[in-house]
């Protein structure tokens, strides 16, 4: 595959290279000469067929992942986000010591793999909020908490310029990978002043299904705005917000 450095901008096909446009730029690469059916039915691409029915099942596990916690991504996410959550699946996917390759699957898989995993690597969790907080998933109560001690804003927040306030937010999820359905809950802290006034002790509470059969994601993630007016405005459409998975309970 190569990439073009020129003036020439060409999408579509000539000859036998297609020429396409991507977030990387512009790329032009030969056409294949297989098949579809080919690949479908001749046993020498066993191997690839069960690549791609892997491959396809952690995209759309990838995605009801993101669907879950949709009303804090919106806000907070990088343009590779989906590829990047895809190839984390497959990484759960293919830690699944029953199944047969080509069947490995989520459910039989590692989904604490995704522990740590960010959402926007533009603004990582870690890098942002430098405050030891204490995340604990209770899978028999349904409550994903997570507690942060008092701390002074200014000292332990990198906040973006233009920055007034913040709040930090979570929410607890439980995904059913077989069902493709999910039940969520969120909370915040409120909206606080990015100053050198300490906060009070936060805790954050989301509750599920208690006793819940299927995974559960506890997201943590900050928010900035700026106070204009008495009105606060979310800073450059959430660029500089984080969120991350801080705690998972697979099956």
């Amino acid at each position: 595959m190569a990439k073009l450095k020129g003036p020439l901008k060409i999408q579509g096909t000539l000859g036998d290279i297609t020429f396409a446009k991507t977030t990387d730029g512009y790329i032009a690469k030969e056409k294949t000469s297989l098949d579809g059916k080919r690949i479908a039915t001749d046993p020498s691409f066993q191997r690839t067929r069960e690549n791609g029915a892997e491959f396809s099942r952690a995209g759309k596990a990838g995605k009801l992942l993101r669907n879950a916690v949709h009303g804090l991504l919106q806000n907070a996410k990088d343009s590779r986000v989906a590829s990047r959550l895809t190839r984390q699946m497959m990484k759960v996917i293919k830690a699944d010591a029953t199944s047969a390759r080509g069947l490995r699957n989520v459910i039989d898989g590692e989904a604490e793999i995704l522990q740590g995993f960010e959402f926007n690597v533009n603004a990582k969790l870690g890098s942002t909020l430098y405050v030891p907080h204490t995340s604990v998933i209770d899978r028999v109560a349904g409550t994903l908490t997570i507690s942060i001690p008092s701390f002074v804003p200014a000292e332990k927040i990198i906040a973006p310029a233009g920055s007034t306030h913040f709040r930090i937010v979570s929410m607890g999820a439980e995904v059913d990978f077989e069902q493709e359905s999910f039940i969520t809950d969120s909370k915040d802290s409120g909206v606080l002043a990015w100053d050198s006034t300490a906060t009070a002790a936060i805790s954050l509470a989301n509750a599920v299904t208690a006793n819940s059969t299927h995974p559960l994601f506890l997201v943590m993630g900050i928010q900035f705005y700026q106070q204009v007016a008495g009105i606060y405005n979310p800073l450059k459409n959430g660029a500089f917000n984080a969120l991350s998975v801080v705690k998972v309970s697979g099956v």
